[in-house]
């Protein structure tokens, strides 16, 4: 099972978070016609995974997602759609949507389903869940993974990370990756300051 269950410190009690990873999605527009539609099923973030730089990146954008829901601060309508609004460096929803949401086009896809009280976390029903709808092939949701899926001059346009001799200059795409990493994760933590 390629369903990942997160513990991230510091979440309110009774928090849990499922992540799944999928490659070459062949029903991306199905999958965000039930998101459009509301279906109560499908409450998942559906994050575009070219878009994403780290599993940290991810966890990040969840973490702030959970902590809003927790204090009744949501800007979406639940936190699910607060996690793809989190990803973003600016406050615009439809703009965090358009950009790191699921789109017809979509080919990598990352999926986060946050359980909360009353509700019990269930890993199979979630994974049996995603294996019937989500028509793609399940991988890792490890940092390795995503660097393959991530599309560099994507994230750099979102993230406004052109542009800047110095990060050109790195010559280790290791480093270059980190800096870029650090740079991304501070423009999501100050979004809405």
């Amino acid at each position: 099972m390629a369903l990942d269950i997160v513990s991230i410190e510091h979440l309110p009690a009774g928090y849990a978070v499922h992540i799944a990873l999928f490659r070459q999605v062949s029903n991306a527009a199905f999958l965000q016609q039930q998101l459009l539609s509301r279906n109560a099923e499908f409450e998942y973030a559906f994050v575009d995974a070219s878009t994403i730089l780290s599993r940290t990146q991810l966890l990040s954008s969840i973490f702030k997602a959970v902590i809003a829901a927790s204090n009744k601060a949501l800007k979406t309508p639940n936190v699910h759609s607060e996690t793809v609004l989190s990803l973003s460096a600016s406050n615009n929803i439809a703009d965090a949507y358009r950009r790191f949401g699921i789109s017809p086009s979509t080919q990598h896809l990352a999926v986060i389903k946050i359980t909360c009280p009353p509700l019990v976390p269930q890993p199979d029903a979630i994974w049996s869940h995603l294996m019937t709808h989500v028509h793609g092939h399940p991988i890792e949701p490890t940092d390795m993974h995503f660097a393959a899926l991530c599309d560099l001059p994507k994230v750099r346009k979102y993230y406004k990370l052109n542009g800047l001799g110095w990060l050109d200059a790195i010559k280790s795409q290791e480093q270059a990756r980190a800096e870029m990493e650090k740079m991304i994760l501070s423009a999501m933590a100050l979004r809405g300051v």
